[in-house]
């Protein structure tokens, strides 16, 4: 997300205004709707789950803001890295896709890392994981990357999840 800062004439200040997330999707390329390198497969940020997971949760009258914190081609480490300075004191869930940019250990110790970050802060994580599993007639001819289509079915998925984990309350 971009911020614009507010610059205060009076006394020639400049603030970034409040930055305020219920939701914040974490991930790679699928989560950031694009895909990486020479294909670039995938689909626009507004049609990535992210974005739709936010329109499907305010036509059932939730008002919870879902930021897209999807980076193509990073890996857990990096979202690792990245998760504090996205959280904020409104965010309630964390959506971790954690693509498949990466194998082993470091993976492993990773994850463990932002459960533990989300846990001390008390903030629920949902996992979005194995999307070729959720919706395997909307790959791309990459094999790694999603249609529109995909990216609704991923949305559907986690609506009822992100619910439950306490983005609307």
């Amino acid at each position: 997300m971009r911020h614009i800062p507010i610059v205060c004439l009076a006394f020639g200040l400049s603030v970034a205004p409040a930055f305020s997330s219920d939701v914040i999707a974490l991930g790679a390329s699928n989560t950031l709707g694009r895909g990486k390198g020479a294909g670039h497969g995938g689909v626009d940020r507004a049609q990535a789950y992210p974005a739709q997971l936010e329109a499907m949760l305010r036509q059932r009258g939730c008002k919870a803001r879902v930021v897209n914190a999807g980076v193509a081609g990073d890996t857990p480490s990096g979202m690792a890295a990245r998760l504090p300075k996205l959280l904020t004191k409104q965010t309630k869930v964390v959506v971790l896709q954690p693509g498949g940019n990466d194998r082993g250990p470091e993976r492993a110790s990773a994850l463990a890392r932002i459960e533990q970050l989300l846990a001390d802060r008390k903030i629920a994580l949902v996992t979005l994981e194995r999307p070729g599993q959720i919706a395997p007639a909307y790959q791309l001819s990459d094999g790694l990357h999603f249609s529109a289509e995909g990216h609704t079915a991923f949305a559907s998925y986690l609506l009822p999840k992100v619910v439950s984990a306490g983005a609307c309350s």
